[in-house]
């Protein structure tokens, strides 16, 4: 399959850099929301706009980190619950799947719910990292773009040193630039 990568990338920066950011939020979760390129990123910046250095490199203003904040909060509660939902729709599957005699229209029926309660999730979660974004001036968002790819760089690195695997799991796709230069702005 040919991936679009312009479409993939900002999904994909914005996913490694606000995943980790809502570790609070979705603690009880187990694990990040889907679609699964999202977990393969072991990055932990955290509220990345609340380190002094990020925000100082950046040029943060305390209003943007104010503002940022205040929309990781008002999203974080709705991702817990509907993390909450995917979970138990697929902890419904679960059994329809194992049965010794599975009934195809209920399994089916069920995969339909599973697959929108995952879209609901991503939904939200691509609602919250498009309002920290909209807070970036455009230079800050460049900016961004190059200490997460300064980053890929030293991960890599490591990765190097580490093997193939690296040293917690398979490495993350790098970013779709070439050189040493950050990938082109995407189109929003």
């Amino acid at each position: 399959m040919v991936w679009n990568l312009k479409r993939i990338w900002l999904p994909a920066v914005m996913a490694a850099l606000m995943i980790p950011a809502c570790a609070p939020a979705m603690a009880q979760m187990g694990h990040p929301p889907r679609p699964p390129m999202e977990r393969e990123f072991h990055m932990h910046f955290g509220r990345w706009w609340d380190n002094p250095h990020v925000a100082e490199k950046l040029g943060l203003t305390a209003d943007q980190q104010k503002k940022m904040n205040q929309i990781f909060q008002n999203h974080k509660l709705k991702l817990i619950d509907l993390h909450a939902n995917l979970h138990k729709q697929e902890a419904i599957l679960g059994p329809l799947i194992g049965a010794d005699n599975p009934n195809e229209s209920q399994i089916l029926a069920q995969i339909d719910v599973v697959a929108q309660a995952r879209a609901n999730l991503e939904k939200e979660f691509a609602r919250m990292l498009l309002g920290i974004r909209r807070q970036l001036t455009p230079e800050q968002w460049q900016k961004l773009k190059v200490m997460y790819h300064e980053r890929m760089e030293r991960m890599k690195h490591r990765w190097h040193h580490h093997g193939a695997e690296g040293p917690h799991g398979p490495m993350p796709p790098p970013p779709p630039s070439g050189g040493g230069q950050a990938p082109p702005p995407p189109q929003m």
